[in-house]
């Protein structure tokens, strides 16, 4: 049997981590910049250099100031030939993060999510569930994580007595696997309060998916009248007459199947149309537990509702890949505008890295390209070939839909 030999990756004259940064078009951080009043703050450290440096931060998992301006500075000549980015001082790169505006991050993942699909309309578009491919209609998913964070120095953040948290809300599109609309706030206040934010660009005919948390009447009868549809969970104390019964006993899972109509006067006042309830068995962890969902759609069966509402769990795997690969756990600053351009910064890199392995063809886990990359960030190898190296040429693997489990502190 013939030694199979193992090829090395193509070199080049750039390194990964210029590589990954010249997906960003040269143009937009400047841009931005001028837009937000950054580029007005700066005097020595640019902001494409800020940019930069925290997107080191995020790929190498840094754990603190010194070890990002430590790093950078040891490689300031490959980092120079990086559109002229400079290594900051420990100060400088704690006074960005606490005085510039997070809002140019913010801009900058939304306009850089844009332009990868332009470059190429196919990205993310193989991530979707099975079951959401007998619908033909866009199927969104809302949620929150929370990130856990020290309740002695972030006053804006206070959640509980002796902790601090802050939220960051998604709306995910269940066919590209990405984001549509994000909000970092505080874990303090409720989650029905960014519903409508969340929900403000779905159009009508699409299907939006998420739980109890975000259960607001008044902003579910605006939703059925933009002709938007919609499936939640009911809370316990919910309280209504049964209109009319859709099936006679249970049926497998289905336990029952009404239209039913609230009967609370203020909760009616919201929402004055019937709508239906759904009680059915469903398998969580391996068990079955009884659930009762919420919709506006009066027509699709009930095992549907019930399996459409399964299709939200896919939002945990998107929030475990961010947190197992990229740094939300250690910030490196302790006020709102360091934690809002850590975490704008994070979901900008998870991007990245997805359409690495768009562009790659990778079949293996997500976790592992992300490790792949962060060992050779500074090796002048081309990145496709690195990937084909070690990813699709072996054979071997796949993209795992459920990244592997992992343990992270300060996570709830």
């Amino acid at each position: 049997m013939k030694n199979q030999t193992r090829h090395k990756p193509t070199a080049s004259k750039f390194s990964l981590l210029r590589q990954l940064c010249n997906f960003i078009p040269p143009h937009l951080v400047p841009k931005l910049a001028r837009a937000t009043g950054v580029e007005d703050q700066a005097r020595t450290f640019t902001p494409w250099s800020h940019v930069v440096s925290l997107l080191y931060a995020q790929l190498t998992h840094s754990l603190g100031l010194n070890d990002v301006c430590d790093a950078l500075r040891l490689h300031s000549g490959s980092l120079s030939a990086l559109r002229g980015a400079t290594p900051p001082p420990k100060n400088t790169l704690s006074h960005a993060n606490r005085r510039r505006d997070p809002h140019l991050a913010e801009q900058l993942f939304w306009a850089m999510l844009a332009h990868l699909q332009t470059l190429q309309p196919t990205f993310g578009g193989n991530r979707r569930p099975k079951f959401a491919f007998r619908f033909k209609r866009l199927i969104h998913v809302v949620d929150s994580t929370t990130i856990q964070l020290m309740a002695r120095s972030l006053d804006w953040a206070k959640h509980r007595r002796r902790k601090a948290a802050a939220k960051c809300h998604v709306r995910l599109d269940l066919q590209t696997f990405l984001p549509r609309c994000a909000i970092v706030a505080t874990a303090g206040e409720h989650d029905n309060r960014r519903a409508r934010e969340l929900c403000a660009k779905v159009q009508a005919g699409e299907i939006i998916i998420f739980d109890k948390a975000y259960l607001d009447f008044t902003h579910l009868a605006d939703l059925s009248q933009r002709e938007v549809f919609w499936v939640t969970r009911a809370k316990d104390n919910l309280q209504c007459r049964v209109v009319r019964k859709f099936q006679d006993g249970a049926e497998e899972n289905i336990l029952r199947d009404d239209l039913i109509a609230l009967t609370i006067p203020v909760v009616q006042a919201a929402y004055p149309v019937e709508l239906r309830r759904v009680t059915a068995r469903v398998e969580v962890e391996g068990e079955l537990r009884e659930m009762v969902f919420l919709t506006n759609h009066l027509t699709w069966s009930a095992q549907t509702i019930a399996d459409l509402y399964r299709c939200r769990w896919n939002i945990e795997v998107f929030f475990k890949e961010l947190k197992q690969t990229l740094q939300l756990a250690d910030f490196l600053g302790h006020n709102a505008n360091a934690v809002k351009w850590q975490v704008w910064t994070a979901l900008l890199a998870y991007v990245l890295l997805r359409f690495c392995a768009h562009l790659g063809q990778w079949s293996h886990s997500f976790i592992r390209l992300c490790a792949l990359i962060r060992s050779a960030l500074w090796q002048n190898w081309e990145l496709r070939s690195l990937l084909e190296v070690y990813g699709t040429a072996g054979g071997g693997g796949r993209f795992l839909g459920t990244p592997q489990q992992a343990y992270l502190a300060g996570f709830g």
